[in-house]
């Protein structure tokens, strides 16, 4: 079964990760920046590991995040088709 809570949350990660920038994400999602905030907060908790250094300039992915970004892309893509 899909989880598609979990979708959304990478869905979101992988707007924040190519934008590096929440606000970016946010608009290219058609979303407000609070909830594109609130969704990678809850998508880090739930991984129990940090995916984005936060800065005024944006949001680079840590470590964790790039080894994650691969995958998520491929998923993206297979979800697309």
């Amino acid at each position: 079964m899909i989880n598609f809570r979990l979708v959304r949350h990478l869905w979101v990660f992988l707007a924040v990760a190519e934008e590096q920038h929440f606000g970016r994400a946010a608009k290219r999602l058609g979303m407000s920046q609070p909830p594109v905030t609130e969704q990678i907060q809850v998508l880090e908790q739930a991984l129990k590991v940090k995916l984005f250094e936060r800065s005024r300039r944006g949001a680079q992915l840590t470590p964790v995040g790039a080894a994650l970004l691969p995958a998520v892309q491929k998923l993206a893509e297979q979800l697309e088709r």
